[in-house]
Order: structure tokens, then sequence, then C-alpha cells
């Protein structure tokens, strides 16, 4: 019974370890390396993490400067900007590229208050299935009814706490999308 609340609480962890991710990808209107983690160049014909060709910095709060190792491929790092669909110009200045981010208007923020509420959802309904594995797992034990009533109120207890957790962290995504 313990391994399989121990196995639950890894899984709802990783859970909301990747609801955090997705987070840090919602732009808040400052800028933050992590937009560019889903930028891929084609460098001598294979896509290539844009963070493994460039070193990327945040010299203002609402810029990105991009400075390729190799200055031959920055207008393929132009280009992956452009295909990925990011919503940012880059502008090239022959050495590096630098990437400005618009300030948010009231409706975008709010738009992306509701994808983070989405992530969230999806994060619960992880939790859930994990919840639901757990009290299959604990009822093919073979143990008394009164022992497998006590495992399920702590796979319950356990679900509970990372809604909490969840929920909080969405507050504070939200907090910080709509702070302007």
């Amino acid at each position: 019974m313990e391994d399989i609340l121990m196995n639950a609480e890894m899984e709802m962890e990783t859970a909301i370890e990747n609801m955090e991710k997705r987070f840090l990808n919602i732009r808040a209107g400052r800028a933050n390396p992590a937009m560019l983690d889903g930028v891929f160049v084609n460098y001598y014909g294979s896509d290539t993490p844009l963070k493994q060709l460039a070193t990327i910095s945040v010299p203002e709060a609402r810029q990105l400067c991009i400075k390729p190792f190799d200055r031959s491929c920055i207008s393929a790092i132009e280009k992956g900007i452009y295909e990925s669909n990011i919503g940012l110009t880059p502008n090239n200045n022959g050495e590096m590229i630098i990437l400005n981010i618009p300030a948010l208007t009231e409706e975008t923020r709010r738009g992306y208050v509701k994808q983070a509420k989405e992530y969230a959802e999806d994060c619960k309904i992880v939790l859930r299935n994990i919840r639901q594995d757990a009290n299959n797992d604990i009822k093919k034990l073979e143990l008394p009814e009164d022992d497998i009533k006590a495992g399920q109120e702590d796979v319950q207890e356990l679900i509970n706490k990372f809604n909490k957790i969840v929920d909080e962290k969405l507050k504070v995504k939200e907090t910080e999308l709509m702070t302007v």
C-alpha cells in the first residue's frame, strides 16, 4: 500500500512540474529565454534547438538578445524564429538578433489567462487519472475492506493536496499575467 501511495505522489509531482513548464511558455509581457525553447533552426540540414546554437540573454525587461556562436547561421536563426510562430519579429544587426517583446493588451492577457486555466485543468485531469489508477491498485491487493477504504482515503488526501497546489500556482500565474 505504501508503494502505491509513493508512486501516486511521484506521478502527481511530475504532473505539477509539467504544468509549470507549460506555464513558462505563456509570455507575460516580459522577456524570458524559455520563450525560445520551442524554436528549432535548420543548421547544416538538421533541425537544431536554438539554445544549442547561440547564447540568449535578457538585456532589458522586454528584450531578448540572441548571439550565435557561428555568425554564418544568423539568417537561419532568423528564419527559425519566423517559422516557430512565437509572435516575435527578429531584428538582425549582423552580429546578433534582437527580439523586442511587445506590451500585452488587455485582451491578449485574458487570452493567456484562459490558456493557463486550460493547462491547470489538464493537470487536474491527469491527477484524477492517477487517483483512479491508485484506487484500482489498492482494490487489487486483497486486503480487508477497512484497509482498502483507509488507503483510498489516503489517496484522496493526496489529490486534495495536489489540487490545492495547482490552484495556487494558477493564481500566481494569473496575477503575473494580469499585472501591467
